[in-house]
This record gives structure tokens, sequence and C-alpha cells, in this order.
């Protein structure tokens, strides 16, 4: 079989910005990404089917002799789900409401058969990506782990129960961690300094590091090839980002390439308690989350100064360059330079040539398909501007 994961376009438009740079399938929950995860179930390499501007870098891959499976980029695998897909006929499509979930074949007149299995695990707004990370922690650890056996820590490190898993290569001294709440899950050549407190349920990416003395509170999530310290709860950040000193983050859910200045804060709470209302780029107003604790989330290649101040409840686009005293606005476009006494646009040029300087930091390139990407936002968010 030849799988393909697609985007559902109302799901998409309300994981912008997120999804501005990628397709849904490449958002991090748990430990993986939504692909890495049907790669690893499903045991091969998946294309995607997304937007225009992003095709290029992430092609569609039909095969020609059929075969081909569309899955819902929102949804996340399922022992029973992959069973029903695998089964599928040519011609038959699985289906939740008026949800596709996954389809054999392109003809119109497919045959509808209506979900009846367990329920589902769908991202489907931006608070679900830290809400329900706690489960997908849990999914990927068992994913990951099984029939492995972890590195042995050094024993200078203290560990509190039995569902700690430590990749090939990671280091650890004078660490505390505590998976009584949860696994916690250290990737290969992870770094956790001195004096780091890590309370699961919490993944660490390949060659991530938590600084000396930073306190971790799970569910929380660090991609691959970050860095941080301070304080963090419950809170993904994708990859590729550094919040590397003290200050907050909490509730939050970070892009790649970015970075927190140091002592940058977040609130997730509202002094009153009342629900968290966060923009919604579907319905270009700010929309309630039903939630209590909400922080904030922040594009890709966007960046703030030291002590910046970020209120409940707070989106931020693709490339935006946040500095100065007082509380920013609670939704700042992609491609803003300022703070809370104003803003100006941040030139296509002038963050296309950051953003090349910070990948070369990490030895990637960044090329005519990235710059592709960020010219197309660039002209999306020009109305919000």
């Amino acid at each position: 079989m030849n799988y393909i994961l697609f985007d559902d376009a109302v799901v998409r438009e309300h994981l912008l910005p997120l999804t501005f740079t990628r397709p849904v399938c490449d958002i991090r929950i748990g430990i993986l990404t939504i692909r890495e995860k049907w790669e690893h179930e499903l045991k091969q390499k998946i294309s995607v089917k997304t937007e225009e501007y992003l095709s290029t870098k992430y092609p569609e891959q039909i095969s020609k002799s059929g075969g081909n499976i569309w899955i819902n980029s929102s949804v996340l695998p399922s022992a029973s789900l992959i069973v029903a897909i695998k089964k599928l006929k040519e011609n038959e499509a699985i289906t939740t409401g008026n949800i596709i979930i996954a389809s054999k074949g392109k003809d119109k007149n497919v045959k509808l058969i209506q979900w009846k299995g367990d329920r589902l695990f769908r991202v489907e707004k931006l608070w679900d990506i830290f809400s329900k990370n706690g489960q997908a922690i849990e999914d990927d650890y068992i994913r990951l782990t099984k029939g492995k056996k972890s590195a042995k820590p050094s024993s200078t490190n203290t560990l509190i129960g039995k569902r700690i898993f430590i990749e090939k290569g990671a280091k650890l001294e004078c660490a505390i961690l505590n998976s009584t709440s949860g696994p916690i899950y250290i990737g290969k050549n992870a770094e956790v300094m001195e004096g780091a407190i890590l309370k699961g349920p919490i993944a660490l990416g390949e060659e991530s590091v938590i600084k000396a003395g930073a306190k971790i509170y799970g569910p929380t999530t660090v991609g691959p090839h970050s860095k941080v310290g301070g304080e963090i709860n419950n809170s993904v950040i994708f990859g590729y980002s550094n919040k590397g000193h003290d200050g907050f983050l909490g509730n939050s859910v970070i892009g790649e390439w970015c970075n927190l200045g140091a002592d940058t804060n977040n609130s997730n709470l509202k002094n009153n308690y009342s629900e968290v209302k966060l923009w919604d780029y579907a319905e270009s107003k700010p929309v309630s989350t039903k939630l209590t604790f909400c922080g904030l989330i922040m594009g890709d290649h966007s960046k703030c100064s030291i002590n910046t101040m970020f209120n409940t409840g707070t989106v931020v686009g693709v490339s935006a360059n946040i500095y100065g005293g007082n509380f920013p606005p609670k939704f700042i476009p992609s491609f803003s330079w300022g703070g809370a006494d104003g803003f100006a646009t941040y030139q296509l040029d002038k963050a296309c040539e950051t953003a090349e300087r910070v990948f070369e930091r990490r030895h990637k390139k960044f090329d005519k398909l990235e710059k592709a990407i960020l010219a197309k936002v660039f002209n999306l968010e020009a109305k919000y501007r």
C-alpha cells in the first residue's frame, strides 16, 4: 500500500500559525510528529497532500499502480484504526460524522463506512497540542521503547520510578528524574545538566539540552536540537528552538527556529480564573479555549528580547520580532517588529537574512524552498499587519 497523509482544510486553518510553514502531520505532539507516528506504525515512509505553496517541499507521492490510501493528518494512529485502514477496499472511506478519516481510491461515489471503534485521538485546535500532550507522550513512550533496553545513567543522578528511558549517547549528571506521574524519555545524544529537575511525563528530543538548575514539569516535550532552561510546565517545543535562560513557559507551544530571550515569561492563568480566549485564524477573532490554563503559541522563526512578558492566551505568528516593556498584544501577526508601543513590518529580506544565519548555526541550509514559503506567509499575513 501507498499511504498519503492529507491536510484537513478546516483543521489546518484552526492550527495556524503553526501550519503556515508545515503540513498538519508535521506537528509534534508527544515524542514524535504525527507523520513519524504513522511511519513507525506502518513501517514505511509516508508523503503528504497539503497546501500548494508547501507542496514543493512536501510533495504528494501517488502510486500509479494503485493501492493509494489517504489518511487524515489530524488523526493519530491506534491499533484498531490501522487494522480498519488496512481492510479498506477500493473506493471505500472511513468516516466519523462528516469527517473523512481515511479513504482508498479517488472515486467520487465512494462507499462510506462509519467509524465505530475506539475514540479517535485528533489534533484539531492549537491548545490540543499541549492539553493532549500527556497521552501522546505515553503512547509514544510505549511505541519507541517496546523491546528495547535503556542506557544506564551515571550514579550521580537520582531516578524515581521505573518509567525512564535513556537513548544511546545521552548525558546526565546530578539530575533528578521523577517518573511516578508519567514516563520520561531522553533522546539520543541529549543532555540533562547538573541540578535539573524533571517530573514526567517528559520527552527530550535528540541532541537537545536541559540546562543546569532547570525545572521541567510534565506533560512537556522539548523537540530535537533545542536548548531549554528556567521553568517549563505542560508545553511543547517543536525543535531547533531555544529557551536557554531563566523565565517561565507554561501551557504553550513553540514552533521551530524560535528564540526566547533571557527572563521571558508568559502568563498561563487569568487573575479572575476565567476561561482563556485565543486568536483563531479560521474565525479571525479570539475564541474560547474552555481552558483555565493557556499560555503562548509562537509560530516558526519568531523571537523575543530579554524580559519579554506575554499575556495569557497570546498568539504570535511566523517570523515576528518582539521587544520592549509591558505586555504586547495578544495577537501578533507574522512579520511584525516591535512590542507594546506598536509594530512595524519586519521586511522579508531582513527576516530571511536572519533565518539563513540561524540555519547555519545548526549546519542547515536556508534554501529557495524555505524562502519561498516565508514569502508566501509574508503576503498571506499582510491583511493583519
